[in-house]
């Protein structure tokens, strides 16, 4: 049968990223405590074609996946898929995109009740040709956030909302990526308060009093949380973007911020 991708193009343009998007595969994704937690990925998986040639073969990188969605999942497996890309595509760079919920165990404050908080989490492979991957981490952490002007004006109360922080990180060759775990914990300390799924009575009076003696602006838990990351020990590049669904707006606090280091 004829090999219509590899017939030959006269446009000139080669294509940065080709491949397929919104594939849904199982992976197994290292915990903290050396446990690998089942999720559901949503799964963009690229590689650069040179200007010579039609098309990429789609099935191929559906042939890579499958085999690697039934076994463990880290950085290095994702430099072995990344590796057999450019292998079996023939090509000089590839970039795979992992989206997918992960949950992370919740204690209440003062009953003690344990839940379990879903992120949405990302990672994101890139390589090219006799070179290391760089590798990217991406976590969405939600918690509270009080507003310190609505506290220091009202006779009573302040006005509070759910918020997020939404993280990407890189570190330097030879240095891990900090745990999923980790990053959430460090990233929601920065807030008014952390979010339970599960509180009890006792529960919800701690976290609104908490939050009410820490109050903090937008702009406050993005540079605390610019201060806590810069703390990190191997981290090259990060990027934070941090939003209040305002609960007396009708629209959103934002701030944002990236850093080389």
């Amino acid at each position: 049968m004829q090999d219509v991708q590899n017939r030959q193009d006269k446009r000139g343009i080669a294509i940065q990223k080709v491949g397929i998007k919104e594939a849904h595969l199982p992976f197994l994704i290292k915990a903290k405590d050396g446990s690998y937690q089942q999720v559901l990925a949503r799964v963009r998986f690229t590689v650069a074609l040179p200007s010579q040639y039609k098309g990429t073969h789609m099935s191929r990188f559906l042939e890579i996946l499958m085999p690697w969605s039934r076994k463990p999942l880290a950085e290095p497996e994702m430099e072995a898929m990344l590796a057999e890309a450019l292998e079996k595509l023939e090509a000089h760079a590839a970039e795979v995109e992992l989206s997918f919920k992960y949950f992370v165990d919740k204690v209440a404050p003062v009953s003690r009740r344990t839940s379990v908080l879903d992120l949405d989490c990302c990672f994101t492979g890139r390589k090219e040709k006799g070179a290391p991957m760089e590798f990217q981490l991406g976590v969405e952490v939600p918690f509270t956030s009080l507003c310190p002007c609505s506290k220091e004006i009202s006779s009573y109360g302040a006005h509070n909302q759910r918020s997020v922080a939404r993280i990407q990180l890189r570190f330097k060759d030879g240095y891990d990526c900090i745990y999923i775990e980790d990053l959430a914990e460090l990233v929601e300390k920065q807030g008014s308060s952390p979010i339970y799924p599960l509180l009890k009575r006792e529960d919800e009076k701690f976290v609104t009093e908490a939050a009410y003696e820490n109050p903090k602006f937008v702009e406050d838990i993005l540079r605390d949380t610019v201060l806590a990351l810069r703390e990190l020990e191997g981290l090259g590049w990060f990027s934070v973007e941090c939003e209040n669904y305002e609960s007396i707006h009708n629209h959103s606090a934002y701030a944002a911020h990236e850093e080389e280091l």
